[in-house]
């Protein structure tokens, strides 16, 4: 009996009208045409070669068909295209479905760079521009690392922007990867938007601010913006049950606030969405520990040694360990390697992770 939704619909009902009644975003014939050949490439020149979808970045949800405005989240798409290089680094080929213009493999070492990108160049005495002394030991390496992903077709890079973008793209990507089975793995890093305006209650045009606003030559009295949003259905059981390689490894995230809810948060998304693994992370400490939590109840603790953590702005230090409810269960504080100031906790979750799966597969062959 095929599991059900709480309003008893059948699981997946509500993802088949979401995509009924929403259309595909316009690169999408494109974008299956680029993941066939992709995906093809490596199966016949590379078959035992493992390949990761990693999505990353906010989505937006428009609030005009004409959209000029929409609401976002904060995510810059740190985690996912971080996670990308060390994916690539262990061996995997990488579909990086990211936010347009959020950050990219390699390119995030620059463009997410207090300094401006011209403060990296120089101009020689002969009139080449050259880069700065101080930092082409480090952009050699990132240089040669982006090379070898490039040369070798390990990288494939594909933009969405709204939630319903990033619905269809991962919808399509999932049932493209099926010929890998067990070699695919899904890392859900993606911040996607809990609600949505459906399209027919969409505004056709640009929201205007003042009743008789005509071409900002009205003077009407300001008035308020009242959003009905609906929830987005959650498609993570859709994927696992329909759309994924049968046996491939899917593992999703789960953001929270408050310490005390986030193993409960991740256990019940295990329970309810029946996947393989939540890396669960505390706003505050995210970018020096994580948690991984299985169906089994295991809550492993992953962190950056404290010597290693780089400065965090918005990070809370004694927010650490907070979130942890099995105390004495297994900590993972590992070196690993990096090519930016400090450690970057990616360097440790992508190990662990590729060394799952690895075990995973064995175990299913």
């Amino acid at each position: 009996m095929p599991p059900h939704q709480a309003n008893g619909l059948p699981a997946g009902h509500e993802a088949d009208d979401y995509f009924h009644t929403n259309p595909p975003p316009k690169a999408l014939s494109s974008h299956q045409s680029l993941a066939r050949e992709f995906i093809q490439y490596h199966l016949e020149n590379s078959p035992r070669r493992k390949v990761v979808l990693v999505t990353s970045g906010g989505t937006t949800v428009p609030l005009e068909n004409q959209t000029v405005r929409f609401i976002d989240n904060f995510s810059a798409g740190t985690r996912g295209a971080t996670s990308a290089e060390y994916f690539l680094q262990e061996g995997y080929a990488v579909i990086f479905l990211h936010r347009q213009f959020s950050l990219l493999p390699y390119s995030r070492h620059y463009s997410h760079s207090t300094n401006c990108f011209l403060d990296f160049m120089d101009e020689a005495e002969d009139g080449r521009v050259i880069v700065r002394k101080e930092y082409q030991d480090k952009m050699r390496r990132v240089l040669q690392q982006y090379h070898h992903a490039k040369d070798n077709r390990l990288l494939l890079l594909l933009p969405f922007t709204t939630v319903t973008d990033y619905l269809f793209e991962l919808r399509s990507l999932a049932v493209i990867m099926q010929p890998l089975g067990n070699r695919a793995l899904f890392y859900l890093a993606a911040a996607v938007s809990d609600f949505f305006i459906p399209r027919e209650r969409m505004e056709e045009h640009k929201i205007q601010s003042r009743d008789n606003d005509a071409g900002g030559q009205g003077s009407g009295a300001s008035r308020q913006l009242v959003v009905n949003l609906d929830p987005v259905p959650k498609f993570l059981s859709t994927l696992v049950q329909s759309w994924a390689p049968k046996g491939s490894m899917i593992v999703s995230f789960k953001l929270e606030t408050n310490p005390s809810l986030l193993v409960s948060k991740a256990e019940q998304a295990l329970k309810r969405y029946h996947h393989d693994l939540v890396i669960g992370n505390l706003l505050s400490t995210r970018k020096w520990e994580v948690v991984f939590v299985t169906s089994d109840g295991e809550e492993r603790w992953i962190r950056v040694p404290k010597a290693r953590r780089s400065k965090s702005i918005s990070g809370v230090e004694e927010l650490v360990g907070k979130a942890e409810r099995k105390h004495g269960m297994e900590h993972v504080d590992l070196e690993g390697g990096t090519v930016t100031e400090g450690m970057e906790i990616e360097s440790l979750i992508v190990p662990e992770l590729a060394l799952m799966h690895t075990k995973r597969m064995e175990q299913q062959s």
